[in-house]
């Protein structure tokens, strides 16, 4: 039988084998042994751990497969093309020999594999200041730490590696899921060695796309609610005040007053991507430009539509669920700028229109300038609202709540409960930050993470099930169990040992 190592090391790791391992090394490539010698080497390698996010296998904005078509908010309803494999994402019928979700396991270890070579090789570089290594280092474990959060929040339990693998022994021993706690303490390890860098608070006072303070601060808090919320046998309270602590200091690092005096549009402007100050981490793609640039606006325009791109569309773009349609309040503004229908006879449904580059620069081909926003602070806000639920600060939480309201052009929580439809949709506070969440951040990839937050596996699938089927479209919401709270493993690492590398129930 032919042996394989563990797909997550394939990228830089083994570039960097010793000639026995692979037995013959290219002439026409440079070695990692050869490549660390400046410090723009490094910064070109810190390059590379950036673009690896860009790919839509990883968690690009074509990533919405892994996270936002496995929720009520997006899906797809075709069930035959690429033998339906995509299609069980949303349908809860994923198989472990899914060969899309085998690549996004792979290409987002494909990136901890670039973290993980940088800072194991930096040493070898001499710095005219010190201070530029440990910026560069904590960019590396930023991104690392971003990568193993998504890893596992989707599959638990999942291999955990910090240093560059160099031979099939290493490889092997590093080849058994972690559990879920440990994962989580590395997370934070990271991000708090990120916190004690030189890192500027904003991406504005570095560049565009690279991490801040304020990014490191976000998504400490976030991981800290996440851990409260999800793991057992933990000191919850403990948890969300420090996630509390964290999502406020990114906050307090922001250069606006109230999130009104910022229009919703605005965020997503192209033309305001490097200066729209509710922007905390994006990843950035190239207005114009065939292999750079963002697809993202044709991709989600339906046939006869020219609102997001000059692309002249001939499929039915974003799909969007009538369920998340009908969770829009009269009167929000971020209704009539996310989504359109489309009254073409061969579409006839709705769209995404979240997401516009109709300008000339990108041109009748659709190659958009748009950003991929990971973190902004309206998301920081309903973070910070859900922790002080946690911890019983009501009134701050609705503070925060009550101005993405007002953004949005809604009336304050208080007043929406004295209104009967509101109040018996979202009956507790709990219930009117999940759907402030899904109705200002749709589409950008937060839904699917949000329900597994708020809800435990029994929970999510009652969470499913109590809704209208017609609301929901092909993908039948009677497939949901319990199992569906992770994806499963890829078989191709199942296999490689199936009591270290263990399936997960039900799968």
């Amino acid at each position: 039988m032919k042996k394989r190592y563990l797909i997550l090391f394939l990228i830089w790791s083994l570039a960097s084998c010793k000639q026995d391992f692979l037995n013959q090394l290219d002439p026409n490539a440079v070695t990692v042994d050869k490549y660390f010698e400046t410090e723009n080497d490094v910064l070109l390698a810190v390059n590379g751990i950036y673009q690896a996010l860009r790919s839509g296998s990883n968690i690009g904005e074509g990533s919405t497969l892994y996270s936002e078509e496995r929720s009520d908010n997006t899906g797809r309803d075709d069930n035959q093309s690429n033998a339906g494999e995509p299609f069980q994402f949303n349908d809860f019928s994923i198989l472990p020999s899914n060969s899309y979700l085998r690549t996004h396991w792979a290409n987002m270890y494909d990136g901890i594999a670039r973290c993980n070579t940088l800072l194991s090789r930096i040493d070898q570089v001499t710095f005219d200041d010190q201070s530029t290594k440990l910026r560069y280092m904590a960019e590396a474990k930023f991104v690392r730490a971003l990568l193993y959060f998504h890893l596992v929040r989707k599959f638990g339990d999942v291999p955990l590696s910090t240093k560059e693998i160099t031979s099939k022994e290493e490889a092997a021993a590093v080849a058994f899921r972690e559990k879920e706690s440990v994962v989580y303490q590395q997370i934070v390890t990271d991000l708090k060695d990120g916190l004690s860098s030189n890192l500027p608070d904003k991406q504005s006072e570095y560049a565009v796309g690279r991490a801040s303070k304020a990014a490191i601060n976000a998504l400490l808090g976030h991981v800290y609610l996440t851990m409260g919320a999800t793991l057992q046998d933990v000191n919850n309270t403990e948890l969300f005040t420090l996630a509390e602590s964290h999502l406020t200091a990114s906050y307090q690092m922001r250069a606006f007053g109230k999130l009104s005096e910022i229009p919703y549009s605005q965020v997503f402007d192209v033309s305001a991507k490097s200066t729209c100050e509710e922007l905390v981490f994006q990843v950035q793609y190239l207005q114009g430009d065939q292999n750079y640039s963002s697809s993202i606006a044709r991709n989600n325009q339906a046939r006869g539509e020219t609102v997001n791109s000059k692309y002249p569309s001939t499929g039915s773009g974003g799909n969007v669920k009538q369920d998340l349609v009908n969770d829009y309040e009269e009167g929000d503004i971020r209704k009539s700028f996310s989504i359109k229908f489309a009254s073409d006879p061969q579409v006839n449904d709705w769209f995404i229109t979240k997401f516009r580059d109709n300008s000339d620069e990108a041109g009748s081909q659709g190659w958009g300038g748009n950003d991929w926003i990971l973190i902004r602070y309206a998301d920081v806000m309903l973070l910070l609202a859900e922790v002080k639920m946690h911890l019983g600060k009501e009134a701050e939480a609705v503070a925060l709540l009550d101005q993405v309201r007002e953004r949005a052009g809604l009336p304050t929580y208080a007043e929406s409960r004295e209104n009967a439809a509101y109040n018996g949709k979202y009956p507790t506070l709990k219930d009117a930050i999940l759907h402030e969440r899904r109705v200002e951040l749709a589409f950008e990839n937060h839904r699917w993470f949000d329900l597994i937050r708020n809800y435990d596996a029994q929970e999510l699938v009652s969470y499913f099930k109590q809704k209208n089927q017609a609301d929901y479209g092909n993908a039948k919401l009677s497939n949901i169990t319990v199992k569906d709270r992770y994806y499963p493993i890829p078989f191709d690492e199942y296999k490689l040992d199936p009591a270290r590398m263990y399936q997960n129930l039900g799968y």
